[in-house]
């Protein structure tokens, strides 16, 4: 049986949080004398009121939380705080509660797509917000990632299983101080990259809303022109911290604690991040300079800003790489789909999953070739079960399939095919921008239906939580006793 009254009581103390960070700009606004300060009061009032109610419904002497708990919990939790972090978006820029849970909900997932635009005359306030909710959205998927996914053993993220992901008695203690380290590193490289933004040349208040959308690999800015809007020394910039984000944060920890650099040069999947990411960054960089006739320097930025930014699913817009020839946009294609690596802030299927099904396919060639030998695939030196492949596998399918029944829904609604499967892929995969004309990295997603915007804001749910973790909630056996 369902713990109710535990899971209104977690939906009320995010809530309460969602209600605190609101002061923020709401202060923003009073100390600035710009729009937004009743507004945030008005939507304190209402999230802290609707918090407390909760908490007094679900406060018991003992909690017990199950599989079954976690799994609606992740879910709700999303779902709910989207739709009170959406109210200030519903006062301040006067637009329809859908417009406003979808450009809330891609902040929360740092998805990045956005229904909004005149950034930069906009309120200093909902600017800020925006650029919040995309930072608590990062350093709550990592959390979620390295400590709750792996114990529901969602799409095989079994494989990162830690000693953080139990979440019995005896533990507890441990996953809090796991979770404390990974804030406290989350918040130093914010702080590293809002001073690399100021020497850059960014205004503090630019500084500092690109530094909570870049390592979180949001990518919402305070400019309609993104990041076209700043030096190429703030690329830079973005460029490392973007990859940074894309990096599991346990691994800086357990860098941190041995004072070496080897838990991170020395992951599987850090190297098959940083080779893939060269590459592709070297085949755009050679195109940009012969087709587009960019200087080599000039290249090699653009290109490789572009490749992290998709890869990481961060989504900062830089140039527009759907007009660099088809053969271009079909490698950014894969890449919207690639995601960066598991633990960290960004989206998509993740470099584990191409790795596993990699070694697989050549275990699989290597039995063919000598069908009496035993081979064992191993990931990082650790053996990789059975279990964790069919997890790999049923993620993939599930994923592909996500998207193609997302975009069959957006082409019922009468968009056109680039935009329905660009869009289904940048939503399940949490990037932000998709290709052609309209919600290219050019344009944006206000003109679509409001249908439309509810289809891709419960993709954008999906692929943030590993898809299963919804999906599993649609199963009948599920709310079976």
């Amino acid at each position: 049986m369902l713990n109710l009254a535990t899971i209104l009581f977690v939906i009320g103390l995010v809530l309460s949080k969602i209600a605190l960070f609101m002061y923020i700009p709401a202060i923003v606004a009073f100390s600035t004398a710009t729009q937004g300060f009743w507004e945030f009061g008005s939507a304190i009032l209402i999230t802290h009121s609707c918090a407390f109610a909760l908490l007094a419904l679900g406060r018991r002497r003992t909690f017990r939380l199950g599989v079954r708990d976690m799994f609606l919990i992740t879910t709700l939790v999303w779902t709910i705080a989207s739709a009170f972090a959406a109210l200030p978006f519903v006062f301040i820029n006067h637009i329809s509660f859908s417009d406003a849970y979808f450009e809330t909900m891609s902040g929360i997932t740092t998805t990045g797509s956005t229904v909004l635009s005149g950034l930069d005359s906009m309120a200093p306030s909902i600017l800020l917000w925006r650029s919040l909710l995309q930072w608590l959205g990062g350093i709550g998927f990592i959390v979620m990632g390295v400590a709750i996914l792996p114990m529901l053993n969602v799409g095989g993220m079994r494989l990162f299983h830690t000693e953080s992901s139990d979440w019995s008695e005896k533990s507890a203690p441990r996953t809090k101080q796991v979770a404390l380290h990974i804030v406290q590193v989350y918040i130093v490289l914010t702080f590293l990259c809002y001073l690399g933004y100021l020497v850059a040349g960014m205004s503090p208040f630019e500084a500092i809303n690109h530094a909570l959308t870049t390592l979180s690999t949001g990518g919402y800015s305070t400019s309609d022109g993104s990041m076209n809007h700043f030096s190429s020394l703030a690329h830079w910039n973005a460029i490392l911290f973007m990859f940074a984000g894309g990096l599991p944060f346990l691994l800086f920890i357990r860098a941190l604690k041995r004072k070496t650099h080897h838990p991170i040069t020395q992951d599987a999947q850090v190297r098959g991040f940083a080779k893939l990411t060269l590459l592709v960054g070297a085949i755009v960089a050679f195109s940009l300079h012969y087709q587009s006739h960019y200087t080599w320097l000039d290249a090699v930025r653009v290109g490789l800003f572009n490749v992290i930014s998709v890869m990481t699913t961060t989504g900062f817009g830089l140039g527009d790489f759907t007009h660099w020839g088809a053969a271009m946009s079909v490698v950014f294609a894969f890449l919207m789909m690639a995601g960066a690596c598991s633990g960290s802030t960004s989206g998509g299927i993740k470099l584990f999953r191409f790795q596993i099904a990699t070694a697989l396919f050549n275990r699989h060639m290597m039995q063919l070739i000598h069908p009496s030998g035993v081979f064992i695939q191993r990931y990082n030196g650790e053996k990789v079960t059975e279990g964790i492949v069919r997890s790999v596998i049923a993620f993939a399918l599930v994923f592909f399939v996500t998207v193609i029944v997302t975009a069959l829904l957006l082409a019922l609604l009468g968009l056109d095919a680039t935009t329905s499967l660009s869009g289904a892929i940048t939503a399940v995969a949490n990037v932000g921008p998709g290709m052609g004309n309209i919600i290219g990295p050019s344009g944006n997603f206000a003109s679509l239906p409001a249908m439309a915007k509810w289809i891709l804001s419960l993709a954008m749910l999906m692929g943030r939580l590993e898809i299963i973790t919804v999906l599993v909630l649609f199963y009948p056996a599920y709310w079976r006793n």
